[in-house]
This record gives C-alpha cells, sequence and structure tokens, in this order.
C-alpha cells in the first residue's frame, strides 16, 4: 500500500473528526440558543400572567399607617379584589392603560373597606372605608356620625392602650353600625378632636365619602383640602383578606462592631418569626 494512500485516509478520518466536531459544537449552540428561548418564553409568559392577576383578580398593598385601627394594622399585608368595582385606568400598573371613567362598573356598599386613589394626588394609595354613597349627607356632631341626618348607633366597649407608630394611646374603642347594618370598630381619642365637628357634606354623583376607622387619627373625606370626595374612577378595589401580618423588629437586632452584621442576622433569624401577628393571617377584612 502506498504512503500516499494512508496518509489521504488519515486526513479523510480528520477531517471527518472535525465535520462531526464542528456538527456537534453547532447543535450544542443551537441547543443552548434554544434553551434561552424557551427560557426567555417560559419568563415573558410569567410575566404576563402576573401582570394579569394583578391588573384584573389580586393586588397585594400593606397598611403603614393608624388611620385604619383597630380593623387594619400597622404591618397588615392584605389583598385587594381588583374586580370588585370593575376597573379605572388606575386598575393599570404604571399608567399603561389610560381611559376615563369604570368598565364593567359595580357599586360599592356602605362600610366597605377600599383601597383608592387620593383625590389630590393620585400617585398615593389610601385606604379608608365607605360612608358616604352619592347622594347621601355626611356630619360629625361631638364625636358623632350622622348619614342622612341620623345619628349612627354606637355601643362603647371599653378603652385600648394601643401603639400608632409615634405614641401608645388610650383609645375610646366602640362598635358602630352603619344604616345599612354593618358593624366595625372604631377608636376615638375623644369626642372633641380633629374632626369631631364638620360641616353636613353633601356626597356629589359620582363620588364617595371615605373615613379611617381611627377617628381622631385619620386623615380622609372630611379633610376637603387634603382629600375630599373620592371619584367613582379613583376606586382600586376592596379590601379582601390578610395575607401576612407583623409586628416589625424596629433596631432590636442593630449591632455595632466587627461582627455586627453576622450578629445581626442571627437576631433577625430568631426575632422575625416571633414578631408575625399569626392570629391575622388568612382572615377575610370584613370580619375584623
Amino acid at each position: 500500500m502506498d504512503m500516499t494512500d494512508d496518509k489521504k485516509i488519515y486526513t479523510d478520518i480528520d477531517e471527518a473528526e472535525e465535520k462531526a466536531l464542528a456538527a456537534k459544537s453547532a447543535k450544542g449552540e443551537e441547543k443552548e440558543k434554544d434553551d434561552f428561548v424557551e427560557l426567555l418564553k417560559a419568563m415573558v409568559f410569567a410575566a404576563v400572567i402576573a401582570l394579569g392577576i394583578r391588573t384584573f383578580l389580586f393586588e397585594p398593598f400593606n397598611i403603614p399607617s393608624a388611620s385604619m385601627y383597630p380593623s387594619l394594622l400597622i404591618g397588615d399585608y392584605l389583598f385587594v379584589e381588583k374586580y370588585a368595582y370593575g376597573y379605572s385606568r388606575y386598575s393599570f400598573p404604571l399608567g399603561l392603560v389610560r381611559f376615563d371613567g369604570r368598565v364593567m362598573e359595580d357599586r360599592p356598599k356602605t362600610g366597605d373597606v377600599i383601597v383608592f386613589r387620593k383625590p389630590t394626588d393620585t400617585s398615593v394609595d389610601y385606604i379608608k372605608r365607605l360612608i358616604g354613597l352619592p347622594g347621601d349627607t355626611v356630619q360629625m356632631k361631638e364625636g358623632r356620625l350622622y348619614i342622612n341626618d341620623e345619628m349612627v348607633k354606637r355601643e362603647w366597649l371599653g378603652t385600648e392602650q394601643r401603639n400608632d407608630g409615634y405614641n401608645n394611646n388610650l383609645y375610646q374603642k366602640y362598635r358602630e353600625t352603619l344604616p345599612n347594618g354593618v358593624e366595625h370598630i372604631i377608636y376615638e381619642l375623644s369626642d372633641n378632636d380633629n374632626y369631631d365637628n364638620t360641616p353636613k357634606y353633601v356626597v356629589p354623583e359620582g363620588h364617595y365619602f371615605m373615613m379611617g376607622d381611627n377617628r381622631d387619627g385619620s386623615l380622609d373625606s372630611r379633610a376637603q383640602g387634603e382629600v375630599g370626595f373620592v371619584p367613582a374612577e379613583n376606586l382600586v378595589g376592596r379590601a379582601a383578606w390578610i395575607f401576612y401580618s407583623t409586628d416589625g423588629i424596629g433596631d432590636k437586632c442593630d449591632r455595632d462592631g466587627i461582627f455586627g452584621a453576622m450578629k445581626s442576622v442571627g437576631c433577625k433569624f430568631i426575632e422575625w418569626p416571633k414578631a408575625v401577628r399569626y392570629s391575622r393571617m388568612f382572615r377575610r377584612v370584613r370580619n375584623l
């Protein structure tokens, strides 16, 4: 056999191996590309689903202030039913969709706890209880609520000490019964505090009158220059149920020194579970 032929055979084998390796490499690269595309598709699909749920079904909110004490506490995290009253431009995140009014509108009921956009600053979400429907009159006289010139029934339940995030206050605790029979608990520091004596408000058509359950610690529709009547299109949804609640740990785990960060993490690992209000989790807001 000629050496030239041997060399040709070896060359042919080398070329075949190179082609096989190149094909394998190209196939691998193509598979990696396909995997990346599939991953990207899955991420986009998941994002679309999450956006759809947040827009049309449920959106999470947390309670940052004491204005709805004792019904809702600072550190409560809740889901809001976006479909409860239909949809407006404020139902959509980041202002993606803009239109006037509401579609699939359903009228809220007196006593509903509602998340809405503050009329004087629509970038801010507020949560309050609906007290007055369009056409209703609402007035506070010496701490008592009047709807359509009728004093709303309230029953004294005693006193309760609670921290509002700044001070420990001694509240007067009442059970209030609205004209449609909805009962809820309210706090009063006194019957002669902020907005305990107001003019008679007439709720305009297409608007609602909102108030906090912590009557002396709430900025609401009684403050006409700050909040005022809430347009129907500003409603975001009805507060449905609490999925998480915590007292927080404040600065309890702040540590100094070389190992401060490590000690802080260890402290939080111990303190965070102790701060959870387990009894409030998975409770419906209307039952609080």
